[in-house]
C-alpha cells in the first residue's frame, strides 16, 4: 500500500484530494494532528515517510517545502504555480506529447493551472503540428466557476447578502499578468504571451476555455484541425467531440463533478472556435493531481477518477 501526505490539506485543492484518496483502498494517508499541522519538523517527518507528497500550498510556502523532502524515492506533486516552468520539474499534463512517459519516472511534478490546462489542450497539438506558428500571438478567454478562487472566494460568493456585483460574470486578470501565462506560453512553445481574458461567474464549478482563431491565418482548414485533435486525443480522460452542441449552446458547467475533458470545434471556415470543457476542480486541479499520482506509482491512471 502506498503512503501519501498532503501538505496544505486545509485548502480547496488539498481538501478535494484528501476526500478522493480517503475512498481508496490502495492508499494510506499520513495525517498530522491539528496541533502540529504547521510544525516544520512534523511535516518533514511525514513527507519523508511518504511515497507521494502533494503540496497544496501558496507559491512561497511550496518553494520552502520542497527542500524538506530528503527521501530520494518520494514523489512531490506541487499544485501551486511555483514550479510549473522551473527546471527539473515535469509538467503534469499527461496527454501532451512525451509527458506521460516523463511523469512515470519523475520525482518532481508540477500540476498544471486550470486555465492553462484548457488553453494547452487546444493550442499544443496545433503548435506541435506546426499549424499554429510559434511566433503567433493567440487570444483566449476562459469561463470558470467561483470555486477556482479558493476558500476566500467561495466564502465571498456563498455569503448571505453578498455584493450584487457577484451576481454577474466578472472579468479579471485585467493587467494581462495572470499567473498561468508563463506556463501557457512555455508548454505550448509560443514566443509571445497569450492575450488572456479569464472570467469568473456565479456558479460553483466547471470551465470553458476558448481560443478564437481564423483558419486562414493558419493555412489549415477546420477539417484538418479536427483531424489533428482526433489523432492526438485517444484516451478516455481527454477526448474529442465532433458534435458538441446543446441546442445551439455549450455550457461551462457540463463537466462539473467529472475528471475528463472535452475538446471540440465550432464556427465556420472563416471564424473558428477551439473549445475545451472540464471541471476546474477536476482535470483543472485535484483530478489531474490524482491522475499524475497514479501514473507516477504505476497505477491505472483513471483509478479514483470520475469519467
Amino acid at each position: 500500500m502506498k503512503k501519501v501526505f498532503i501538505d496544505g490539506s486545509a485548502g480547496t485543492t488539498g481538501l478535494k484530494v484528501a476526500a478522493r484518496l480517503s475512498e481508496r483502498k490502495d492508499i494510506a494517508m499520513i495525517t498530522l494532528d491539528e496541533t502540529v499541522r504547521k510544525d516544520v519538523k512534523a511535516r518533514q517527518d511525514a513527507m519523508n515517510q511518504a511515497d507521494v507528497v502533494f503540496l497544496c500550498l501558496p507559491d512561497d510556502a511550496a518553494i520552502e517545502a520542497v527542500p524538506l523532502v530528503e527521501n530520494e524515492n518520494t514523489v512531490i506533486i506541487d499544485t501551486s504555480t511555483a514550479h510549473r516552468v522551473a527546471e527539473g520539474w515535469t509538467y503534469g499534463f499527461a496527454e501532451l506529447s512525451g509527458l506521460r512517459k516523463k511523469i512515470q519516472t519523475a520525482k518532481r511534478i508540477a500540476n498544471p493551472g486550470c486555465h492553462a490546462s484548457g488553453f494547452l489542450s487546444l493550442a499544443t497539438p496545433l503548435t506541435e503540428n506546426k499549424i499554429i506558428p510559434k511566433e503567433m500571438q493567440l487570444s483566449c478567454f476562459s469561463l470558470t466557476g467561483y470555486s477556482g478562487g479558493g476558500k476566500k472566494m467561495i466564502a465571498e460568493y456563498e455569503a448571505e447578502g453578498r455584493n450584487e456585483l457577484l451576481d454577474a460574470p466578472r472579468l479579471y486578470g485585467l493587467t494581462q499578468m495572470h499567473k498561468h501565462l508563463p506556463e501557457m506560453k512555455k508548454i505550448a512553445g509560443l514566443e509571445k504571451d497569450v492575450i488572456f481574458s479569464p472570467i469568473v461567474a456565479p456558479y460553483f464549478a466547471g470551465m470553458e476555455v476558448v481560443i478564437p482563431i481564423s483558419p486562414a491565418e493558419l493555412s489549415a482548414t477546420a477539417a484538418q484541425i479536427k483531424e489533428v485533435y482526433q489523432d492526438y486525443y485517444k484516451t478516455k480522460i481527454v477526448h474529442f467531440n465532433e458534435k458538441a452542441d446543446e441546442d445551439g449552446f455549450l455550457s461551462a458547467g457540463a463537466f462539473a463533478g467529472k475528471d475528463d475533458m472535452e475538446i471540440s470545434l465550432a464556427g465556420n471556415e472563416e471564424r473558428l472556435l477551439l473549445i475545451s470543457r472540464f471541471d476546474n476542480l477536476g482535470k483543472g486541479a485535484s483530478g489531474a493531481a490524482i491522475q499524475n499520482m497514479n501514473i507516477a506509482l504505476g497505477i491505472e491512471e483513471s483509478e479514483g477518477l470520475v469519467i
